[in-house]
């Protein structure tokens, strides 16, 4: 199962406002010993947003989606949702009585009086439309729930609601998915040589160890090292050392200079 986020809203492709949930979604992540595989940006257009939700129903991915779940008419999320499985919207019974009880909480701070056939009161509901057979997602800030069909999440676009929420799906959700955190990665500080010079290397110990990835960060302007190359191992931890061991070997014989090495 691979792990991806997407993120929806116009406000956030135009920089009206920046995103906040890529990194906190990796650190979640990495709390727990398990990593992203794929992010998506996409924009609050229905038909778009139908075409890149059915790969992600279909991909059996663990997907969490931030954004536009609302019920003014620029959130598309949950129509789209529904659209991609071929399913109705329907009043998730349970989302009802969790937004019914925030109205009221609501009216009580006001000195009002709730009325569940106000035309407030049924615009509020809309947000408990889900696709039919859908299941919710607690949100412990206001009680308006997300949902979920099959391992694809869905929450709002707030951070301080969708954070919380992210933490309940990987941890009441797929705690089966947790690893001991370890270690990471190894890599090494390269100077003195160029990319094109430690690709045969790179290739060769992907080759030879299977479960592990090669990756190369160059820097021109590192106010530390300098130019540079972060050339590194990340993977399967049974074949981390050895894999980081050929890497260096290979780096050395090639008359590089390895500077400060690392560990995460």
């Amino acid at each position: 199962m691979k792990i991806g986020l997407i993120i929806i809203g116009d406000e956030i492709l135009s920089g009206k406002r920046q995103d906040k949930h890529l990194s906190k979604f990796i650190a979640l992540l990495a709390a727990r010993g398990m990593s992203l595989d794929w992010a998506q940006y996409l924009g609050d257009d229905r038909e778009h947003l139908v075409a890149q939700l059915k790969p992600a129903f279909a991909s059996g991915d663990l997907v969490f989606s931030c954004g536009g779940i609302g019920a003014t008419p620029d959130d598309h999320t949950r129509q789209a949702a529904a659209a991609a499985l071929g399913r109705e919207l329907t009043l998730h019974p349970q989302a009802r009585e969790l937004i019914w009880q925030r109205i009221r909480e609501m009216a009580l701070e006001q000195g009002v009086t709730a009325d569940p056939e106000h035309p407030d009161t049924l615009r509020r509901l809309e947000m408990g439309m889900f696709p039919a057979g859908a299941e919710i997602i607690p949100n412990p800030f206001n009680k308006i729930p997300g949902f979920s069909v099959g391992t694809v999440y869905f929450a709002p676009g707030f951070p301080v609601m969708a954070h919380p929420m992210m933490e309940w799906v990987l941890d009441q959700r797929h705690a089966d998915l947790h690893r001991v955190v370890g270690r990471l990665e190894l890599s090494m500080i390269v100077q003195s040589a160029m990319e094109s010079m430690l690709t045969p290397t790179m290739v060769a110990v992907e080759a030879e160890f299977a479960g592990i990835k090669v990756f190369s960060l160059p820097s021109v302007d590192h106010p530390q090292w300098g130019r540079h190359i972060e050339l590194g191992v990340k993977g399967d931890a049974a074949q981390l050392d050895a894999a980081y061991a050929a890497l260096k070997q290979g780096v050395l014989q090639i008359g590089a200079t390895i500077g400060t090495e690392l560990v995460r």
